[in-house]
């Protein structure tokens, strides 16, 4: 091989073979003694290797500019589209008591804490000011149906607003589902609204988490949800688990039962499940020694589940895991999945804004979180006497863009993992009391570079990795 003629990369051990990948998103898995001959820039330039890295943009001498640049573009096409998601807290009331809730002291008077419709109106009419075609409205709380009148004029506002500024909308709803009725879901369904509830797995680890103080919360989701799901699959176009949508949040009580938490999803017909860590932000924080656990905890239940859905793909049909769908999208089709915590620069401001029930405006639902506990580090205006460019240009947003720019962060910039990965500023804050934080002592990053690794890993498996592409049929 020509001397000096290989790009930088960056690389990380995997077993005994190495990841190693490239600005542009492209990777190789090679053996260690093909890595050995690349670092001595020892390869025959008829071999295997040679030519893998030829293809992959790791030669100078045969890097296709312009087609690395599309790719690029399309794995971050995100810097300059504005923020897509708005997530307007309607009410800071809850009839829950969630241990992991990291939004709401629940001894605190929320008596006072219902949005009203100037304000929603003016919430949505900021939406709208971003210049992004694609605008998310996402209802929640508290509990969201608390304040159910609000939601069904918000609705109905944005949905006559929409017709003159012509933007590609959803509205969601994020819901526990325990005051949904008839009439509510009649509305839902005949708006089109998406539905989120929380389910945390079978009902002894859901009522577990969920606390609910009118009774069991476990019955009352799985009622709702099944409906939901049911009308959905009625309608023309929709795949099975288009609505409703179901998120878990992983607790230490769950961390021993991976296998009855996705058979759960999957019983239900479900078309996948999303394994989430627990983040200690906000009032969750308060409680982290009570409900927390180590990053290794969590990925050893992360894996065990993973490979019962391999099992399930081979045995049942396809059932995704979708973080690591997330993930491998970016990977295997360099492509955007517009999830905004694993992208660089972060969502905050750019990709989402929250908008509190008193108006008050933050980088993220995050940011807003922080507040909760009284700190306003991450409000960046009000929606009263605000204007868009004044929330984009503010300082609070300006840092948390800076901050989260990999090629900022010492550890990150020389990562193998950087072109799929990203950091949050707020939860480098709240454990580092910096938004910069320590990625090298950082539990976020050592769950995600986890996460990477056993994707890798499962990657260098032929049936794995086909059930992985599966996935995108």
């Amino acid at each position: 091989m020509k001397k000096n003629n290989l790009c930088n990369f960056n690389f990380e051990k995997i077993g005994k073979k190495y990841f190693i990948s490239n600005d542009f998103g492209n990777w190789l898995i090679i053996s260690g003694e093909d890595f050995n001959k690349i670092l001595k820039d020892d390869c025959c330039e008829k071999s295997k290797i040679y030519q893998s890295l030829k293809d992959e943009g790791f030669l100078r001498d045969y890097l296709d500019f312009q087609g690395l640049s599309r790719q690029l573009n399309k794995l971050m096409p995100f810097h300059y589209g504005g923020p897509s998601l708005h997530i307007i807290v309607v009410t800071l009331k809850c009839n829950h008591n969630c241990l992991y809730c990291r939004a709401i002291d629940h001894k605190s008077d929320f008596s006072k804490t219902n949005m009203s419709f100037d304000t929603v109106q003016q919430s949505i009419n900021m939406a709208f000011e971003s210049p992004n075609p694609n605008i998310t409205l996402e209802f929640q709380g508290g509990e969201a149906l608390i304040n159910w009148p609000i939601v069904k004029r918000a609705v109905k506002y944005a949905k006559a607003k929409n017709k003159k500024v012509k933007k590609n909308l959803i509205i969601s709803v994020v819901t526990n589902l325990s005051l949904m009725d008839d009439k509510k879901f009649k509305f839902l369904a005949d708006e089109n609204i998406s539905v989120c509830a929380s389910l945390d797995g079978p009902g002894f680890i859901h009522n577990k988490n969920r606390v609910y103080l009118g009774g069991n919360s476990y019955d009352l989701t799985i009622k709702w949800l099944r409906k939901i799901s049911k009308n959905a699959q009625g309608k023309k176009g929709k795949k099975k688990d288009s609505l409703p949508s179901a998120l878990m949040t992983t607790t230490r009580y769950s961390l021993a039962y991976p296998k009855k938490i996705v058979d759960e999803y999957y019983d239900l017909g479900f078309g996948g499940i999303f394994l989430r860590p627990l983040s200690p932000i906000g009032h969750a924080k308060n409680v982290w020694s009570t409900i927390g656990y180590e990053p290794e905890d969590y990925l050893k239940f992360y894996e065990s589940a993973l490979d019962y859905i391999f099992k399930i793909n081979r045995n049942k049909g396809k059932f995704v895991e979708r973080s690591a769908a997330i993930i491998l999208k970016k990977i295997l089709r360099k492509e955007n999945p517009n999830y905004l915590d694993l992208r660089s620069p972060c969502g905050a401001s750019i990709g989402q804004m929250a908008y509190n029930y008193d108006g008050d405006i933050y980088t993220c639902d995050e940011g807003r979180m922080v507040a909760a506990n009284g700190d306003t580090s991450f409000c960046i205006g009000n929606v009263q006497n605000s204007t868009y460019q004044e929330l984009i240009a503010c300082d609070a947003s300006k840092l948390c863009i800076v901050s989260s720019c990999l090629e900022n962060q010492v550890e990150c910039f020389r990562c193998a993992f950087k072109p799929f990965c990203g950091v949050c500023p707020v939860h480098n804050y709240e454990t580092q009391y910096s938004p910069w934080g320590n990625i090298a002592d950082s539990d976020w990053c050592r769950i995600q570079k986890g996460i990477f690794k056993i994707i890798a890993k499962k990657l260098q498996i032929k049936e794995y990795r086909k059930i992985f592409e599966s996935w995108f049929e």
